[in-house]
């Protein structure tokens, strides 16, 4: 296992912990609650970091989390 797989499966665990801190604060204030679209983005970023290797993929799937995020962001301020 070479340096750069280490970073990413370190930082993989990390974005992991985070979700689950996150889903679990989450139950106890309906307020903050995560949404599907939310999720959906983190999944599309934490596989842009997995599949990392190919920089197009990376890349695109990175580009599509980001912007699913920016429009649940749009819509949470909306409402």
């Amino acid at each position: 296992m070479n340096t750069s797989q280490i970073y990413i499966a370190l930082s993989i665990v990390i974005l992991a912990a985070i979700a689950l801190l996150v889903f679990l604060r989450g139950k106890s204030r309906k307020e903050n609650r995560l949404t599907p679209l939310a999720g959906i983005a983190f999944g599309f970023v934490l596989a842009g970091v997995i599949f990392g290797d190919n920089r197009s993929i990376g890349y695109s799937l990175l580009g599509i989390g980001v912007i699913l995020a920016v429009i649940d962001i749009v819509k949470k301020s909306k409402s």
